[in-house]
């Protein structure tokens, strides 16, 4: 009799990585119509669908790489590197995941099926070939943020502002960027071994890089309040996004946590609450037109 474990089924899923999902209700929020029922159900069905389908990618991985996972001092505690899921059982729940996505996505609305459908074709790509090239590796990471606030749009019929999908794709640049960084500080010599491309990659190569998107992250939400439809009062939201961009960057040279994204949004009270601020001036600029 084969046993399951639910606990280490769930987890090989990753729902601490879902926060990344929540970009699918950027454009409602910024539309002004994120009080509407109708509109909010929708929203929530798509970031149910995308956390299903980011679930589908991260067990994929998990089975393709298992071997270099043993060699991870973290990874190696996964699910399937442990030996708590087989890769059996992994196959099983991707297949299950995916007609879940599949069913539901195509009665709720086809064109975000597609939508879908092209983030999972792209990150099988990069699973298998992508994740390997230089630069690509970071923008196809970028990308998935893009159909995310795409999908989004698509659902709730909210036409996206330029200027947010220029937001998304900088700040997605940002934390993909980080995060091989933190890979390569934390794994130092070993950090080939569990990661290919980075050998590719230098802490030196990567400032680099960072110097050229932050400044842009806060330039392009700078032109994006200043020409904000809904009020001018959105530029009281920029030293949010300051103090974020400045907390995340402290919180890397620090304590290298940029490797994970999600422990920043979840474990560092400062960040959190900064976000929580920002969010609040939003709805009170866009909903109560302060």
């Amino acid at each position: 009799m084969i046993k399951i474990d639910i606990k280490s089924l769930i987890a090989l899923m990753r729902p601490k990585q879902w926060t990344k999902n929540l970009f699918v209700f950027g454009a409602v929020l910024f539309s002004g119509n994120f009080v509407s029922k109708d509109l909010f159900l929708a929203n929530i069905l798509v970031f149910i669908m995308f956390c299903l389908a980011s679930s589908s990618i991260y067990v994929l991985n998990d089975i393709i790489d298992v071997e270099k996972d043993k060699l991870h001092p973290v990874k190696k505690f996964r699910p399937i590197a442990s030996g708590k899921v087989s890769k059996l059982q992994g196959i099983i729940l991707d297949i299950v995941l995916f007609l879940i996505i599949l069913i539901f996505t195509y009665r709720f609305n086809f064109e975000v099926l597609i939508v879908i459908l092209v983030y999972i074709v792209m990150n099988i790509f990069y699973s298998f070939i992508l994740k390997n090239v230089v630069i690509i590796d970071v923008m196809v990471i970028t990308a998935g943020f893009v159909l995310r606030i795409e999908s989004g749009s698509i659902a709730t019929n909210v036409e996206l502002s330029p200027w947010i999908i220029l937001c998304t794709i900088l700040l997605s640049l940002f934390l993909g960027l980080n995060k091989r960084k933190s890979e390569i500080v934390a794994l130092k010599s070993d950090s080939v071994k569990t990661r290919k491309i980075l050998k590719e990659y230098s802490v030196e190569l990567i400032d680099k890089m960072l110097t050229i998107v932050t400044p842009s992250i806060l330039m392009a939400y700078c032109l994006y309040t200043f020409n904000s439809t809904q009020s001018k009062s959105m530029m009281f939201t920029i030293p949010f996004v300051l103090y974020g961009i400045f907390r995340y960057q402290y919180l890397m040279e620090t304590q290298n946590i940029g490797g994970k994204p999600e422990d920043v949004f979840t474990k560092d009270k400062a960040f959190l609450v900064n976000i929580i601020c920002w969010f609040l001036v939003v709805v009170c600029v866009i909903y109560f037109k302060i």
